[in-house]
């Protein structure tokens, strides 16, 4: 008998129109779509042209509607308070109408931009939400990044507000987010109309002209309903994390966006209406758009939303009393979290005293799921450990066992194979598709799926010699791996200068820029090298300029400074190391990739080009940290 996610994958690519469309039943629309792929200007595809729906509705609307206002939407756990807070569909409802019609008030109207800085708290999800009531694009900014990113992020987006909060709360210590915001509307060119401000009680904030509380912005304010949008309106910007110069924002559309979020937590999770979904992420990054705030409300279930980390808040077993209080069904995170709580509890022994009889399935994403990480987790958890492979890009799985449909078997290694919609290709630097086991780029024919970028944020042709250039006709990744006999696929990490940082993307450009800074740099590499915990972290190599002496610990000391202020401190630079020169090509490119291959131990030819291959041998200890 087939297997049901292999029909749908193959309905999926031989009639994306029909597949689609089918799935289209899935929103509510004001306007249904009369077109479901509009491929008049390739290789710039737009799903559902002409439909017309407002997400916010959606996810909030159509539930109490239907009679489930009663139904809790939201469960906020906060390790650092120890409050939790439990918002139904309706309560939700409530709270999101009554702040669209506070932005409102202060002039946002369908179209304008609003960024988002705030901790993980559920008036970051009111905020996102309500900016998707009135058609406001929202473009949330992770709290680690520094003023000089969020500046770029300002100039870029043309914010018409920004909403912010006093401070975020990390184990130990409190951050300050009002002076931050501050900074980086000083060094932004465009301004601001106004910021909005909620007042934490772990610091107040103090007010500038232009500033207004989040409480005070509410006064006066009634209730707005939803706005009706085009399908291919833009609903929010993401920019990717660690770039410099302009930055680049990805966009995810209205329509396109409803349907894939409504698809995929049923059919790839597995997760119902009835269900407790816990996506242990950020609303910062693209997992906290789309699985702690979209999908699970449009879907209609329970999402639950953590200000924590697994260990040291209170303790390893923080992840399992969550668990067990909310009754979770499926917990979704990072490989990096299940080795943190593996280090500080190998044998598993704060779970000795939890009830997780609820959970069902464990998802793994945003690095490599090492195999002592997967085997470790099956056998305390006695659950699935299923690995799923995405990108920022995509907004949603590329590759994974189908969960809702017909689970494939699962094997180590692999995020299992490509979910409907999208047609997964290895191919090597000609364009041309390889044999199995044989390492390329992964790419995926055109068009992709519902849901996925349609362009980046006023730049199509940015868009276009990024993503659609490397092979035409083809997405490319940017992720090197290949395939089995058996279609499974194997991500073998970036082609490209990226580091990942406990499931954080850090371009290597952003985190030498900072340390080059420094006055006594003359150049340096920056390089991702293993970490038990957060799978990767950088390690930076610099050269001293012709007559500086500095001390080598203060000199660390004030790079991982610099570092930490421009890029934030989700950069994780923690070591700097000197060196007398850098293994370059004779055309002056340093070898990145050859230092990498030291680094992790791997054998791997040193290129013919090199300029002096007696550097990049003297390098060798400090590459593998030896000294």
């Amino acid at each position: 008998m087939a297997n049901a996610g292999e029909v749908a994958h193959a309905r999926s690519l031989a009639d994306p129109a029909g597949f689609w469309g089918e799935a289209a039943a899935l929103v509510d629309w004001v306007t249904p779509p009369e077109t479901v792929l509009d491929d008049s200007a390739a290789p710039l595809y737009r799903w559902y042209p002409g439909g017309q729906l407002n997400t916010c509705a959606n996810a909030l609307d159509r539930h109490v509607a239907a009679g489930r206002g009663d139904r809790t939407a939201l469960i906020h756990d906060s390790a650092y308070t120890g409050e939790v807070t439990r918002l139904t569909y309706a309560e939700l409802l409530d709270r999101v109408s009554l702040f669209a019609g506070a932005l409102r008030r202060l002039g946002v109207e369908r179209g304008d931009r609003v960024i988002i800085y705030l901790p993980m708290v559920p008036e970051a999800l009111i905020a996102m939400l309500a900016c998707a009531r009135l058609g406001a694009v929202h473009s949330v900014v992770f709290g680690g990044f520094a003023p000089p990113e969020l500046a770029a992020r300002i100039d870029d987006a043309l914010p018409k507000a920004i909403i912010t909060a006093s401070c975020g709360i990390e184990a130990g210590r409190v951050v300050p987010y009002k002076p931050l915001i501050d900074e980086a509307r000083d060094l932004a060119a465009h301004k601001a109309d106004a910021v909005i401000v909620l007042q934490r009680p772990q610091l107040t904030a103090d007010l500038g002209e232009g500033d207004v509380e989040w409480g005070d912005a509410l006064e006066g304010a009634g209730p707005v309903d939803p706005v009706v949008v085009d399908a291919t309106d833009p609903l929010y910007i993401l920019y990717t994390s660690g770039t410099t110069g302009k930055p680049k924002g990805i966009v995810r559309d209205n329509g396109g966006h409803a349907v894939a979020m409504a698809w995929s937590l049923p059919h790839v999770y597995g997760i119902g209406r009835d269900d407790v979904w816990w996506a242990a992420s950020d609303v910062g990054w693209v997992v906290g758009h789309s699985y702690i705030a979209y999908a699970p409300l449009i879907t209609g279930c329970t999402t639950v939303m953590y200000e924590g980390k697994p260990v040291g808040t209170p303790d390893a077993g923080a992840f399992w009393r969550v668990i067990e209080d909310h009754r979770v069904n499926a917990l979704f995170t990072a490989p990096t979290a299940i080795r943190a709580i593996k280090k500080e509890d190998p044998r598993g022994e704060r779970l000795a005293d939890r009830d997780i009889s609820s959970l069902r399935t464990l998802f793994l994403a945003g690095e490599r799921l090492d195999p002592d990480t997967f085997a470790w987790a099956t056998e305390i958890l006695g659950v699935p450990v299923v690995d799923n492979w995405w990108q920022t890009e995509t907004g949603w799985p590329i590759a994974s066992s189908m969960r809702g449909l017909d689970p494939l078997p699962l094997k180590v290694g692999s995020p299992s194979r490509p979910v409907p919609g999208y047609d997964v290709r290895v191919l090597d630097e000609h364009g041309e598709e390889v044999a199995p086991h044989i390492e390329g780029n992964i790419s995926i024919r055109l068009p992709l799926p519902p849901g996925t970028l349609p362009t980046l944020w006023g730049d199509d042709d940015r868009y276009l010699s990024a993503y659609l250039s490397a092979f035409p006709g083809y997405y490319a990744t940017g992720d090197g791996g290949h395939v089995d006999d058996d279609g499974y696929l194997y991500v073998m990490g970036r082609t490209d200068d990226v580091i990942n940082v406990a499931g954080h993307r850090l371009t290597t450009g952003s985190l030498e820029a900072a340390v080059a800074g420094h006055p006594a740099v003359a150049e340096c590499a920056v390089i991702g090298v293993h970490d038990e915990i957060k799978g990767q972290v950088p390690r930076a190599f610099v050269v001293i300029k012709a007559g500086a002496e500095p001390d080598p610990e203060e000199l660390q000391r004030e790079v991982i400074e610099r570092v930490r202020d421009t890029v934030g401190p989700v950069a994780a630079l923690r070591d700097v190391r000197i060196v007398p020169a850098l293994p370059k090509t004779r055309s002056g490119k340093i070898l990145r990739r050859s230092m990498r291959a030291i680094a992790d131990g791997r054998e791997e030819p040193v290129p013919s080009t090199i300029e002096d291959p007696r550097v990049l041998e003297a390098l060798a200890p400090l590459l593998r940290g030896d000294t």
